[in-house]
């Protein structure tokens, strides 16, 4: 009898993790992906709509038609999953069993979370440009300002994409500046964390790129309360920051079947894994990928990417009944949009910081510096994104695992120098 692979969400990972399951299993299974709605979005062409330079139309295509040949697409919600009796059971009755089913749907913005945010949004006082509605409605908000203060707010972590925010601040600069208003904009970047990124080498890099456009930092923020009428944003301590228009990244959590699957997610509906072979706690037959997995990798397309290779390896092993060996590193890459036609490129892995250097060898992109070459890179990975990522094409020169060729990492204690 054929096994079935059944995948949660057409998103990102879930359309390479099918992709590639496709090409190496071919018809030795029968994969099914399920997902709510046909509407496949670019995630990073979106940071370019509110300032105008992308078109949402230009972001969103079928998820449908972005799988190969003999993978079946379903949509439907998703209800619930039953661990124990290997189903899932759909929003429209249908029930889909499975031997290996894979979790890639990805994270759900929660404004509803945050006092006064879905108020603030509905009165015109709040966006996000995190999905294409708020990011044309934000669009249209930055073309009629004036002047005053734009507070640019993480409300929580984890969240996808979360080099965008600082991206945003970036490119808000340029913005004004080329409308020639910049002296009448106060930009304000506000964020949970204790810097202007997670890891300590980028964020006093980044923090320094923030200074010097002087865009305000305020740091250790954590948003209890949004008050659109009075402009603030306000924090569990009771910290203020004011604001004419607020640009925020809603706390971001699991999707709701997940809370709806005894064993499955954890208390934000993310799912834990193991972070090396992205096998479920919850269940053997289980595996996660992309931004649904409760790891220590950044949500970002690059790791879904990185975590295919991985993915697709252990899934081969655990329907052959062998012994799970594959192992992902933790491999993040992005850009970082930094405005006036430059960009940043930062590569890390669970072990390595971001380092400067070249990637992915010593010919490579600039690390950790902007540069046009890099912005030149960003615009193009939208192209790859469509016709080599999503297919789950290898790339030559470029595995799952972090590239150290090029790099100038720290020398470990008592090593002698390379």
């Amino acid at each position: 009898m054929m096994q079935r692979i059944v995948i949660l969400g057409g998103g990102t990972a879930g359309t390479l993790a099918a992709n590639r399951l496709r090409r190496e299993l071919g018809h030795e299974v029968a994969i099914t992906v399920v997902d709510r709605d046909d509407h496949h979005i670019y995630q990073p062409g979106l940071l370019f709509v509110p300032f105008s330079r992308a078109l949402p139309k230009g972001v969103v295509r079928s998820r449908a038609r972005q799988l190969r040949l003999g993978v079946g697409y379903r949509q439907s919600a998703v209800d619930h999953v039953d661990i124990g009796g290997r189903q899932v059971h759909l929003g429209d009755g249908t029930v889909l069993t499975y031997d290996v089913l894979v979790v890639a749907s990805g994270a759900a913005l929660l404004p509803g979370e945050t006092e006064g945010l879905t108020e603030a949004m509905t009165q015109g006082k709040a966006f996000t440009f995190y999905e294409p509605y708020g990011a044309v409605a934000l669009r249209d908000a930055l073309a009629r300002f004036t002047g005053g203060r734009i507070a640019v707010n993480v409300i929580d972590m984890p969240i996808k994409c979360p080099v965008a925010p600082l991206e945003f601040s970036f490119l808000a600069d340029s913005y004004f500046r080329q409308r020639g208003i910049r002296d009448r904009v106060e930009l304000t970047f506000v964020t949970p964390l204790d810097g202007a990124f997670t890891k300590a080498i980028a964020s006093r890099e980044l923090g320094g790129l923030l200074e010097d456009k002087g865009v305000r930092l305020v740091t250790e923020f954590n948003t209890g309360t949004v008050d659109a009428a009075g402009g603030r944003l306000i924090s569990f301590d009771d910290r203020e920051v004011g604001f004419d228009l607020a640009v925020v990244v809603p706390v971001h959590g699991g999707q709701a079947y997940v809370g709806n699957s005894p064993g499955l997610g954890d208390a934000l509906g993310f799912v834990p894994c193991d972070e090396r072979t992205l096998q479920s706690k919850a269940s053997p037959d289980i595996f996660v990928i992309g931004d649904a997995a409760d790891i220590r990798a950044s949500k970002a397309g690059s790791v879904a990417h990185f975590e295919g290779e991985i993915l697709v390896r252990n899934v081969r092993s655990f329907l052959a009944g062998q012994p799970l060996c594959a192992s992902f590193d933790g491999h993040t890459n992005c850009f970082i949009e930094s405005g006036s036609g430059k960009a940043l490129l930062i590569d890390y892995n669970y072990d390595t910081e971001p380092v400067t250097g070249r990637f992915p060898g010593p010919a490579g992109l600039p690390l950790l510096r902007e540069s046009r070459l890099n912005h030149l890179g960003k615009l193009g990975f939208q192209q790859f994104y469509w016709h080599v990522l999503l297919p789950g094409h290898d790339v030559p020169g470029l595995g799952a695992g972090m590239p150290r060729a090029g790099k100038h990492l720290p020398v470990a204690a008592g090593a002698p120098p390379a």
